[in-house]
């Protein structure tokens, strides 16, 4: 496996630790979620390990993208820093106000197109049971995944920290042929909340969410490096073999390349 580094790829998705991933792009580098905090306790939250790779051997970021930044497993204080210095931050309109100047709001199903060539549409997630659902159409809070395209490139899903099969249905029917899905799973749970019930993806649900998208190159974030993760990187394995999609997930140790471009190109 080759570890992530300054170097860019034509195309590429890693994982470096817990949701933060990196996404080589049509000559843009994307970091989605940010965490760089070392472990450490947040109060009903406690990070068990920090990045596989640090923020400063990433080189150059051209693009954050943030699910939401109301959770610290999701942005972490040196995870903000790194979206404030970015040059360009997509997230959820009631996330962009935290985030700086450089920070652009956008509802589910607006698209921003970047001056390189690549298109970033936010896409709907539930960050729990459908059944919490407030009237301004949230459950925790407001989150956004995203649907990456550029031209010549695969298409990229990044689901955040979703919950809900049928957000992924819709985003299937928009965006046929997504080639590359990465998907938050780890069975999030804080016990307070919702009885305790799943805030994201269990690993049968992401496994379930894969088949909706007829992905056949997955790469799974958002297990690892948290205390309330109930699912981890054994458990989905286990779920894709069962659902007779194992061939789908690209597993990598964290802070190397899952899919890259050479992998892309011997799957065609």
């Amino acid at each position: 496996m080759t570890r992530i580094s300054a170097d860019r790829r034509r195309f590429g998705v890693g994982v470096i630790g817990g949701p933060t991933t990196v996404i080589d792009v049509h000559g843009l580098r994307i970091v989605v979620d940010p965490t760089f905090d070392p472990p450490g306790d947040y109060g009903y939250l406690q990070k068990t390990a920090g990045p596989a790779i640090a923020a400063e051997a990433l080189g150059g970021i051209d693009v954050v993208l943030v699910s939401h930044a109301q959770h610290p497993d999701n942005l972490d204080a040196g995870g903000r820093r790194v979206a404030l210095e970015s040059p360009l931050v997509l997230t959820t309109p009631s996330s962009a106000s935290e985030l700086g100047a450089t920070a652009r709001g956008l509802v589910a199903w607006e698209r921003f197109s970047h001056p390189a060539g690549v298109r970033i549409t936010a896409t709907p997630a539930l960050h729990g049971p459908a059944d919490e659902v407030t009237p301004e159409g949230y459950v925790n809070c407001e989150v956004s995944g995203f649907v990456i395209e550029a031209p010549d490139a695969p298409s990229v899903y990044v689901g955040g920290d979703n919950a809900s099969l049928r957000a992924v249905a819709e985003v299937a029917r928009r965006f046929p042929g997504i080639d590359v899905a990465l998907l938050n799973a780890g069975a999030a749970h804080v016990p307070a909340k919702y009885d305790d019930r799943p805030l994201t993806f269990t690993a049968e649900r992401a496994a379930a969410a894969a088949e909706v998208l007829d992905a056949r190159h997955v790469v799974v974030a958002h297990q690892d490096g948290w205390a309330h993760f109930a699912d981890g990187p054994a458990e989905t394995e286990r779920a894709f073999e069962r659902a007779g999609i194992r061939a789908a997930l690209f597993a990598a140790p964290l802070g190397s390349w899952s899919v890259t471009e050479e992998v892309l190109g011997r799957e065609v």
